[in-house]
């Protein structure tokens, strides 16, 4: 069975210092499940196990016991040529997951060559009620949707969204800091008419004046729009 020879695998990869550190930077993940591999050492093993011809049995197991095994899961989705397969997989993958780190990590190359399909799924996913689905649909956004195919019209559909989610309203934040960077003129009235609510809206600035892409004028006047208690 390929869960147990990945079970082997992750075992003699575990490094319990580093275990340590995760569970304190992962904390909506079940303690439990981390066993502890090293981001780098994860993703080449992704790539073999990909290779094998019984992969599918594996990516049908849900869930997944280890949060290891959906790293493996993300990084075999993330490396897949076929875009209509990859994104099917991701779909039903994305309710499984638990933590912000598998969801970041998660990123299919074979998406920027599929705009138009992910687009479709994008919608889909930001009006979820799953906290990590709803991230993943902005991180999208943000990553494959601010340069040459951004339109005003995504930075309405960000700005409306509403969670009690942490993780949801931080990945709202980092949407529009970058947005500030990247396309300033069309994303400022969003911070200047408050269309976000307050922690978001300051966080928002906050990650933006951190940016090296925000120039210092630019990074002044969006101190000027903090909002206060």
């Amino acid at each position: 069975m390929i869960t147990d020879d990945i079970h082997s695998e992750l075992i003699k990869l575990q490094d319990l210092g580093y275990r340590d550190l995760q569970i304190k930077t992962i904390p909506s993940a079940d303690p439990d499940s981390i066993i502890g591999v090293r981001t780098p050492a994860l993703r080449a093993l992704a790539k073999e196990l990909a290779k094998r011809e019984d992969i599918s049995d594996f990516l049908s197991d849900l869930p997944h016991k280890l949060f290891e095994e959906n790293q493996l899961h993300a990084f075999i989705l993330s490396g897949m040529k076929d875009a209509e397969e990859c994104i099917k997989l991701v779909d039903k993958f994305l309710p499984y997951v638990d933590n912000w780190a598998t969801c970041d990590q998660m990123s299919p190359k074979i998406f920027k060559k599929n705009k138009d399909l992910l687009l479709g799924y994008v919608d889909t996913w930001i009006k979820s009620d799953h906290t990590y689905v709803k991230r993943f649909g902005i991180g999208m956004l943000l990553e494959h949707f601010l340069d040459e195919d951004f339109k005003t019209s995504y930075l309405t559909k960000v700005s409306k969204i509403r969670s009690d989610e942490y993780y949801v309203n931080m990945m709202i934040a980092w949407y529009f800091a970058t947005a500030l960077a990247k396309q300033y003129e069309a994303a400022l009235p969003y911070i200047e008419k408050q269309k976000l609510d307050k922690w978001t809206h300051n966080k928002s600035i906050q990650k933006a004046v951190e940016s090296y892409r925000i120039t210092p004028e630019q990074k002044e006047y969006l101190k000027t729009l903090k909002r206060k208690a």
